[in-house]
């Protein structure tokens, strides 16, 4: 049976990038590789919270818009009920939005701390670099847009007037 826990010679050549079996580097590297596809798993699904939030913030934004139109062209003598589904919709959409960046943010700032506490071990080799999400960068912004949207819905104030 072999002994899954590093040896002390195994530890100090793990700074070097050497290991004594060519069967522990390899598995160093496919844990390496594992934490990538772990990262990249994460930013699809941050990705499918952005396409989900886009959409319902954009849906609320245009049906508030063409039912605010319509009321203000005095072809309709009460649009409160659309305008407020809208609305909805838009603060749904932002909602949605900040619980997944807290999550994406919790989830990547844990697999960063496991990932270099593997490396400390010596059971990881952690070269390749783990950049910021330009995902988190793009749902940030669009976050931002939200709050511009329901701002310029709510309060009629912003670009989107």
């Amino acid at each position: 049976m072999v002994d899954a826990t590093p040896t002390d010679s195994t530890r100090s050549h793990a700074a070097g990038r050497q290991f004594e079996d060519p069967s522990t580097e390899l598995s160093s590297r496919r844990t390496g590789m594992s934490f990538q596809r772990t990262r990249l798993s994460a930013d699809r699904t941050l990705m499918s919270v952005i396409r989900t939030s886009l959409s319902l913030i954009g849906f609320g934004f245009t049906i508030f818009q063409v039912f605010q139109k319509l009321h203000d062209a005095d072809v309709l003598h009460s649009s409160s009920a659309p305008r407020y589904f809208g609305d909805a919709l838009v603060w749904l959409g932002i909602a949605m939005l900040v619980l997944g960046i807290v999550y994406h943010v919790n989830f990547m700032i844990g697999l960063r701390k496991e990932r270099m506490q593997l490396h400390s071990q010596g059971l990881l080799h952690a070269e390749s670099h783990f950049p910021v999400s330009m995902t988190l960068i793009v749902a940030i912004l669009l976050l931002g847009l939200g709050v511009l949207a329901i701002a310029s819905m709510t309060l009629n104030i912003g670009p989107f007037r």
